[in-house]
């Protein structure tokens, strides 16, 4: 129901304070209670209400300047480009100096291919409002379609600067996986140490920070960004994984195992327990070993390769060979994993080890069927 008059108890309302008591509102009045229901449903995704309210307020004010506006949001939210367009050039010749106006001309006009019209546009907009971070952000999308990858980043970041917190994080990384896409990891490196040494933690900064740091051979900064990004989100367990496999390369031990600890906190997985038992096994603790291998056997999913090929070689290095290669043939026969030729390789060497010749064929010509050529497969 979209009569005019579910508006009107909110007009009698504000009049009832009035020394001659209430007044049937004029079409001013009623003009600005429709206004404020149809950005009402406009904001709860009721897009069609939202034009109704919308046209009933255009017979009462045609004029109003913020109606077609108003009219272009909903139009651009439904997908109705062209529609749009043509609100907003309107809206455009009513408020000229309203920087959002030209800012939703240019990523409609951007969105329809017309990259100088849009290019154009999203100038003025911010040429009446620097900091207008969605124009610098559609900006930077246009650069990127061109391939011009440096204004890119720098509109990003710059949109990154002028946005709201929520949105920061997510512009700076849209940055960096352009660098990184473009093989330009010590710029990467650069962009994530100067975002985040500014004080921006997000958990996703965090995590590119210690990938990057890995990929330059920092590893103990590595370890205390993924440390950060870990501690910043308590339903990932990789991250804590990242922190351990680290410090066992640092030849930490302890800190190794309190953070695999801390991963099977979030999740219990059998990859975990499996690093457990050879950071036992290092120690030259066996016991405590085939304790972790009896808690890997219990939540190993089947369904993680790498899980399943290092439970694989954990029994091998306990002396469980036949239960390893049962393990890496159920793995190498399924259809997926036919072409991983690795795969195939180690259970052939191990087949050939227990001499288990029909493994051994049928590995071997999978690895044919995949293009491998091999001088003599195992």
């Amino acid at each position: 129901m979209h009569s005019r008059w579910r508006v009107l108890p909110l007009v009698f309302l504000l009049c009832s304070a009035c020394d001659d008591g209430p007044k049937m509102p004029g079409p001013k009045e009623q003009a600005e209670g429709y206004y404020i229901k149809g950005n009402a449903e406009y904001l709860q995704g009721n897009f069609e209400a939202a034009l109704a309210s919308f046209d009933t307020m255009k017979s009462l004010s045609p004029e109003d300047p913020r109606l077609p506006a108003a009219l272009g949001e909903v139009y651009l939210s439904m997908g109705r480009l062209n529609d749009a367009l043509t609100q907003f050039e309107t809206a455009l010749q009513r408020d000229p100096k309203r920087s959002t106006n030209w800012s939703r001309l240019g990523l409609i006009h951007a969105q329809l291919g017309h990259v100088e019209e849009a290019q154009s546009a999203l100038r003025k907009a911010l040429a009446l409002y620097p900091r207008d971070y969605n124009a610098l952000e559609q900006l930077a999308e246009l650069h990127l379609k061109q391939g011009e990858k440096d204004p890119a980043v720098q509109h990003l970041l710059l949109a990154a600067e002028a946005s709201p917190d929520s949105l920061k994080a997510p512009l700076v990384m849209r940055a960096v996986d352009i660098l990184t896409k473009d093989g330009r990891h010590p710029d990467a490196l650069r962009l994530l140490t100067e975002a985040t040494s500014k004080g921006l933690k997000d958990p996703l900064l965090m995590s590119a920070l210690g990938d990057e740091l890995v990929r330059a051979g920092q590893l103990p900064a590595a370890a205390t960004a993924y440390r950060e990004a870990a501690s910043q989100s308590p339903r990932d367990p990789t991250l804590w994984e990242l922190v351990g496999e680290i410090s066992m390369k640092l030849d930490k031990p302890g800190d190794a195992l309190a953070a695999y600890r801390e991963s099977l906190r979030v999740k219990d997985r059998a990859i975990i327990h499996v690093a457990i038992a050879r950071l036992h096994l290092g120690r030259g603790e066996r016991e405590a070993a085939e304790q972790e291998l009896a808690k890997a056997l219990e939540t190993v999913s089947g369904s993680d390769v790498r899980e399943m090929t290092e439970l694989a070689g954990l029994l091998v290095t306990l002396g469980r060979k036949a239960d390893a290669l049962r393990i890496l043939a159920s793995l190498s026969a399924e259809p997926d994993h036919a072409k991983d030729v690795e795969l195939q390789l180690r259970t052939a060497t191990l087949a050939r080890e227990l001499k288990e010749e029909g493994t051994v064929a049928s590995a071997c010509a999978r690895i044919a069927q995949a293009g491998t050529k091999l001088k003599k497969c195992p």
